[in-house]
């Protein structure tokens, strides 16, 4: 994946914006049109259209290429608003963490040990979002996420832009507030957030949370104190809850 630059990085010869929608390249949709004769559409960049070479032409603007008679496609939407999403891998004591960053704040923080898995599942997420590596620009944020999930910092004070529905966001706000080194049910989440029937909804709420361990979805367990599932393994689960217990313990 091409990290984007400035404009004077964008291709600007036929011949390499011919290669970058060969490839698919997220990161510059937007850069530059890519306009279809035989179709009559112009597309991004990334579009998964696969036109022949001859039937193909450039326009710098969504706007040159409307006024070269050509309409926006309607498989990649090349007319609709991009959101930027830049994004980074670190490594952490619980395998790798990928952090994503709006202009607002964190939008993902997810685990594992395959870079491109965690890559593939960051497309999957925003498919309509200008996706930009840039591990420079998010060093501060990655530091402290990474403090964050080895246990080395006080709590993290970072911008939070996770999406999600009304009763989502009530249910990871009262994650946030869960101590370090507790653990509460799912059905004492749902109290907490005046929804005591919701216990289902509150786990399903834990399953979607976007932002592993910064909103601490770890430190609800079943009713009987069991562990139960975890998106980034259960082993990870584990080793969170017994380092906080270690260090509150300690404190």
């Amino acid at each position: 994946m091409t990290t984007l630059g400035t404009a004077s990085q964008y291709p600007t010869t036929d011949d390499a914006r011919w290669e970058a929608m060969r490839r698919r390249d997220r990161d510059l949709d937007g850069a530059f049109f890519i306009a279809v004769r035989t179709t009559g559409v112009y597309c991004l960049a990334s579009c998964a259209g696969r036109p022949l070479r001859k039937n193909v032409e450039f326009h710098d603007t969504r706007e040159s290429a409307r006024a070269a008679g050509f309409r926006a496609c309607l498989r990649c939407q090349p007319d609709q608003p991009r959101e930027t999403l830049r994004w980074a891998t670190a490594p952490t004591s619980l395998g790798l963490a990928l952090v994503a960053r709006s202009d607002a704040g964190l939008r993902l923080v997810t685990l594992g040990d395959d870079r491109a898995a965690l890559v593939r599942d960051l497309e999957r997420r925003f498919r309509a979002a200008r996706l930009v590596e840039d591990a420079p620009g998010l060093k501060a944020d990655l530091q402290a996420v990474a403090a964050e999930i080895d246990g080395r910092g006080a709590a993290l004070d970072l911008p939070l832009d996770a999406q999600g529905t009304p009763l989502q966001q009530a249910v990871w706000a009262a994650l946030r507030a869960i101590p370090a080194g507790t653990t509460v049910s799912y059905a004492e989440v749902a109290k907490a957030i005046g929804r005591p029937a919701a216990a289902r909804a509150v786990a399903q709420a834990c399953g979607a949370n976007p932002l592993a361990v910064i909103t601490p979805c770890h430190r609800v367990v079943r009713a009987d104190g069991g562990l139960s599932g975890y998106r980034w393994g259960v082993e990870r689960k584990a080793a969170l809850l017994a380092r906080e217990a270690r260090v509150r313990e300690a404190a």
